[in-house]
């Protein structure tokens, strides 16, 4: 962690602590609801926008807290994780995740 100190340092870092499909579905949710909650926001009354956080941080932790078993790095690098939050969106969505992941695990290899 000491040698975080620019975004596409941490990028590695949190797929690697997103290393099961399961945590990074639970993401995906998550982020969709985030959106869902925004556009609904704009589209229906701006406080449907406030639940943003909460949809979208409550299925990322479940993915965390209860099959990654690690913390969510929004812990400690809250603006990193949001914009990473985001990056794996997109890559999800466009079938491209697969070797960040691959990449992470080189990276940051996990117990044996």
């Amino acid at each position: 962690m000491d040698r975080l100190e620019t975004f596409d340092d941490f990028w590695p870092f949190y797929v690697a602590q997103h290393s099961r499909a399961t945590t990074r579905a639970w993401h995906f949710a998550g982020t969709t609801f985030v959106l869902a909650s925004l556009a609904a926001g704009v589209a229906v009354t701006p406080s449907l926008a406030l639940l943003a956080p909460v949809v979208g941080y409550g299925p990322a932790w479940i993915g965390h807290f209860f099959f990654e078993k690690n913390r969510p790095a929004t812990f400690t690098h809250p603006l990193w994780s949001l914009r990473g939050d985001f990056r794996m969106y997109r890559l999800m969505l466009t079938g491209r995740m697969g070797p960040e992941v691959e990449r992470a695990r080189r990276l940051y290899p996990g117990p044996a």
